[in-house]
């Protein structure tokens, strides 16, 4: 996937990196519509979903989709926002397109080359919120800027 921004130039995103709950999930059932927009993207790019696992089944909940699903256990002194942060530099924050909704999620928002927040029914927290480069009523729009990059180079411009 390559998307031209003027002013910006050229966003090369190997992975787009989704938060679970708040993001493509509601109380840990995927969202109407998202099962589709994935299988759409992973034509494009690695999709990874990375979560605490609130509810304990999101593994099997995506088995179906051809995603990579990663649980992260923060140790002891770190905390979920800095074990996300560390994915998204783990894998090149350079090449990252990141999802989240979450107080938790803004570091990664801000680390990775283009971060995406989603506000939904569970709202956003003003952290994800001051962290993204955009931000989108629902995740249907946030991966329709991705799969329809004349929207984000729309927003994106300078």
């Amino acid at each position: 996937m390559e998307i031209f921004i003027p002013g910006m130039g050229n966003l090369k995103p190997e992975t787009v990196v989704f938060d679970y709950n708040g993001t493509i999930a509601q109380d840990g059932e995927l969202l109407p519509g998202v099962s589709e927009r994935i299988e759409q993207l992973a034509k494009e790019a690695q999709v990874v979903i990375l979560t605490a696992d609130t509810h304990g089944d999101c593994i099997r909940k995506m088995s179906d989709l051809p995603v990579l699903v990663e649980v992260i256990s923060p140790a002891e002194g770190v905390g979920e926002d800095e074990a996300k942060l560390a994915y998204v530099e783990s894998i090149g924050d350079f090449s990252c397109v990141a999802i989240g909704n979450g107080r938790n999620d803004g570091p990664m928002l801000k680390a990775a080359a283009l971060g995406i927040a989603v506000i939904q029914r569970e709202g956003a927290s003003v952290r994800a919120l001051m962290s993204a480069d955009v931000v989108v009523n629902d995740v249907l729009d946030a991966f329709d800027l991705l799969l329809r990059p004349d929207r984000l180079r729309a927003t994106m411009r300078r």
